[in-house]
């Protein structure tokens, strides 16, 4: 794994912690039906709530601190599901324990397969940088899509990008940007924040990550956790992307 100058392994990270009460807890709990699932997935979207998928990969937490922070601002939008799933590590328990990894919180299943994203209506991918890239684990991912790229059958949904990175000039927005070319050749339609976040895009009082293409935090060597503007702002992502997907179902 690479540290580069933008994600440096830490040996002071605790375990993340549990997600927000209220609205951000309701958002953040999984589904655990997966026949209810399959039936509700053939309901026209009308008769269904719509299901933003926020699909990510975290090694210390900061990117899931972001991604259930990102769910709370989806699920608070009405007629829609926020819909928590993180992508298999590919790295063996042995690595990780030398890497001082924090165990994965079981509550956040590992995405069965890279088809359950035809069940979304939008998604939101999650991941820390490596060189200015995506992490290993996340371009897996990615690359295990083959089937549903040769089928296009996630032509047409919304995505957007979250990351983490170690440093100021560690990719906050090269690994978003680098990452776009995945939605192309899928026919994904690239959904970034822009300014929308408002006065919070522009504040220089404080160390802030997150760009126009999406949400972002800076781990440092571990030990910094996601200030509450950096979880803020991966609030209002989740709550923008889920009215994008809301405006696009109902135009559909």
């Amino acid at each position: 794994m690479g540290k580069g100058g933008g994600c440096v392994p830490s040996k002071k990270r605790q375990p993340p912690a549990a997600a927000p009460s209220s609205s951000s807890a309701a958002a953040a709990v999984p589904r655990e039906a997966p026949e209810e699932e399959v039936a509700n997935a053939a309901l026209p979207t009308a008769a269904r709530k719509l299901r933003l998928y926020i699909v990510f990969y975290s090694m210390y937490g900061h990117v899931e601190s972001l991604a259930r922070r990102a769910a709370a601002g989806a699920g608070a939008v009405d007629g829609l599901e926020a819909v928590l799933r993180r992508v298999p590590e590919t790295l063996p328990p042995e690595v990780l324990e030398k890497m001082q990894a924090p165990p994965k919180d079981p509550a956040v299943p590992v995405i069965a397969s890279a088809a359950e994203l035809q069940e979304a209506d939008g998604v939101l991918f999650g991941f820390p940088t490596r060189y200015g890239a995506m992490a290993a684990q996340m371009k897996a991912f990615f690359d295990s899509t083959g089937s549903l790229w040769e089928a296009q059958k996630l032509a047409g949904k919304p995505a957007g990008f979250f990351v983490s990175t170690g440093t100021q000039g560690g990719g906050q927005e090269t690994t978003a940007w680098t990452a776009i070319t995945q939605l192309a050749h899928h026919g994904m339609l690239f959904v970034p924040i822009g300014y929308t976040f408002g006065s919070g895009m522009f504040n220089m009082d404080e160390i802030r990550g997150g760009s126009p293409y999406g949400a972002g935090v800076f781990a440092g060597d571990g030990s910094r956790q996601p200030s509450e503007t950096e979880l803020a702002l991966a609030e209002h992502q989740g709550k923008y992307m889920a009215s994008i997907v809301k405006k696009l179902a109902h135009h559909a």
